[in-house]
C-alpha cells in the first residue's frame, strides 16, 4: 500500500474513533445519572462505579483530542484500540457469567444487543490494530 493511501486510510480510522468516542462520551454526560446507575448494577463494576462512570468518559475525550494531534496519534491509536478491547472483554465477562446484563451505553448503541455491540466493537479493534500496523514508522519515531 502507497504511503498516501495508508495515510489516509489512518485518518479515517483515527476519525471513526473520534467519532465513537466523543458520542460515547456525550451521551454518557448528558445522562450522567442514568450512566452511573446502569455501571452501579453490574455485577463486575459496581464496587468502582463512581470513579469509573467519570474517567470512561473523561478517558474517550482525552483520547479524541489526543488522536487529532499529530503527535499523539500513533499512542492514541493504541489508547483507543486498548479500550476497545477492554469493552470488549468486559461484554464478554459480562454474557458468560453475569444473569444481570446492565445497560449503561447511550444514544444508538443503547438500542444494540449485546451481541451485536460486541461486533460492533471487535470491528472497531481490528480498525485500530490496522491502523497501528500501517502507521508510518518515521511518524512512530515522532513520540521518542
Amino acid at each position: 500500500m502507497n504511503t498516501n493511501r495508508r495515510n489516509i486510510l489512518i485518518e479515517i480510522i483515527a476519525s471513526l474513533f473520534i467519532l465513537l468516542f466523543v458520542y460515547a462520551a456525550l451521551s454518557k454526560l448528558q445522562d450522567f445519572e442514568k450512566f452511573q446507575v446502569e455501571l452501579g448494577k453490574s455485577p463486575i463494576l459496581n464496587t468502582f462505579s463512581r470513579p469509573i462512570s467519570v474517567l470512561i468518559p473523561v478517558l474517550e475525550i482525552i483520547i479524541s483530542v489526543m488522536l487529532v494531534i499529530k503527535r499523539f496519534q500513533y499512542f492514541a491509536l493504541y489508547l483507543s484500540f486498548s479500550l476497545m478491547v477492554a469493552f470488549s472483554v468486559y461484554i464478554v465477562s459480562i454474557l458468560k457469567f453475569s444473569s444481570y446484563i446492565p445497560c449503561s451505553c447511550g444514544g444508538i448503541l443503547e438500542n444494540m444487543t449485546w451481541t451485536q455491540h460486541l461486533i460492533f466493537n471487535m470491528g472497531f479493534v481490528l480498525l485500530g490494530a490496522t491502523a497501528i500496523l500501517i502507521y508510518p514508522s518515521r511518524m512512530k519515531n515522532l513520540l521518542q
